[in-house]
């Protein structure tokens, strides 16, 4: 899943160059990805992913990491938010039981 926004999924499309003279020759165009780091606050650490800046706005929207991979089903995150969100759950166990 190289390229692919882990948040919304966006993926790289195919397309055409046209130049002046009508020519058509094939190109890609990519998301715009950017590795960055976003907190989790049940985790109490920083979490490095690989998102679009329409995921970075969808976290923000959604009320932040956590918020975000429990307010979805498993069946929608990717690989890698799934695994996030069983530690989410783990920990959010230990701190009720610990309560």
């Amino acid at each position: 899943m190289a390229r692919t926004c882990m948040v919304t999924g966006k993926q790289g499309r195919s397309g055409n160059n046209r130049s002046h003279a009508e020519n058509k020759t094939r190109r890609r165009f990519e998301p715009n990805l950017q590795v960055t780091s976003v907190y989790s606050e049940i985790l109490k650490r920083m979490i490095r992913l690989r998102l679009t800046a329409a995921g970075l706005r969808t976290l923000d929207h959604n009320g932040g990491l956590d918020a975000f991979v429990m307010s979805k089903a498993p069946s929608k995150l990717s690989d890698e938010l799934r695994a996030i969100r069983g530690h989410v759950q783990a920990a959010m166990a230990a701190r009720q039981s610990a309560a």
